[in-house]
């Protein structure tokens, strides 16, 4: 899925395979599938890469192998942003000591690493395999109101393997599924991380022209989705709250896009289950139509991101410079 923002930079799967650290890559990751635009269907993408394809056709014990190489290497011998790890980590956490803070880090790298090895998988993974791994709870709700024409909003977080969470809910939720995101500056890497999203019906949509593309499709029933959880170091509008012991800024977006539609807001869990399986959790935030005061809604989907995070700190990307934003420069 996509950081709806427009600014934020990482974006752990596409980055490693490009070469590029995540903070490089465009964190504005939104995804969704596909839906059919008001008139002629877009035309298919090719397949991705030959090397893509073939990597992505090694079987999962083997690709879980190269996964616990490479945790190890990035948690011993090259670890990425280090410094970045621990003080976020030390300051979320003022809690627990060197072991625990150790223990975080060693699984975060060893996450890192299988998510980097499931995104080549994606590349031509079966969906019925796909639907084995991710099971998702509480879609009927979306479905229910799609299915009365009613358009819903979701917003997620950059937790586990957002990417799956993309495919996942194209291949179960029966409509159309928009994704607002940030087109990445490398055009190889925009053409592949499309081919990889679009697979089961993904429609990607930037940032920037979401509110717009809403409003012009405004008569089809669909779900656009958002992550949301970035430093909206871009927006005029943020939301102020303490995240994790902190003073943080929040994207108001979803909550500015749920008052102008009037869409109902859901917030998309996901947890890791065991290695290479996950369940996702459909969460509502508003009622449609719902208007409460400033802030409201984004203080609640703050508050279910932090107990997801607090619930498995390993599966959010600690390695992002999330707080660089000041409240004393910044907040209204």
């Amino acid at each position: 899925m996509t950081c709806a923002d427009g600014s934020a930079r990482y974006h752990f799967p596409l980055a490693a395979a490009t070469g590029r650290c995540p903070e490089e890559s465009s964190l504005s990751r939104a995804v969704s599938p596909a839906s059919p635009t008001e008139g002629a269907a877009a035309p298919p993408l090719p397949p991705s890469a030959w090397w893509v394809r073939l990597l992505s056709h090694v079987p999962f014990g083997a690709l879980y192998r190269l996964a616990d190489l490479l945790g190890w290497l990035a948690f011993r011998v090259f670890p990425h942003r280090e410094d970045v790890v621990r003080a976020n980590l030390s300051q979320c956490f003022p809690e627990l000591d060197e072991a625990g803070l150790r223990d975080i880090r060693r699984r975060y790298y060893a996450g890192f690493a299988d998510v980097l090895v499931e995104v080549i998988k994606s590349a031509t993974l079966p969906a019925a395999e796909l639907r084995r791994r991710v099971r998702i709870v509480g879609i009927e709700q979306l479905q229910a109101l799609l299915a009365q024409g009613q358009s819903v909003l979701l917003a997620a977080a950059h937790q586990c393997n957002w990417e799956w969470m993309l495919l996942a809910l194209s291949l179960e939720l029966g409509f159309p599924l928009d994704a607002a995101y940030k087109p990445l500056v490398d055009s190889w890497a925009e053409r592949e991380m499309k081919k990889v999203r679009s697979r089961f019906g993904s429609r990607l949509i930037p940032a920037k022209e979401l509110l717009a593309d809403i409003i012009k499709r405004g008569k089809v029933a669909r779900a656009v989705a958002m992550v949301a959880d970035q430093e909206p170091t871009t927006s005029e509008h943020k939301h102020w709250t303490r995240f994790l012991n902190r003073d943080t800024a929040f994207y108001m977006g979803p909550e500015e896009i749920a008052r102008v539609t009037r869409f109902p807001v859901f917030f998309i869990g996901m947890k890791r289950t065991a290695r290479g399986f996950y369940a996702m959790q459909c969460v509502p935030l508003s009622r449609p139509g719902e208007s409460g005061k400033t802030g409201e809604l984004t203080e609640r989907y703050v508050r279910l991101v932090e107990q997801q995070i607090r619930d498995a700190p390993p599966d959010w990307p600690w390695s992002h410079k999330r707080w660089k934003l000041r409240k004393s420069l910044y907040a209204r």
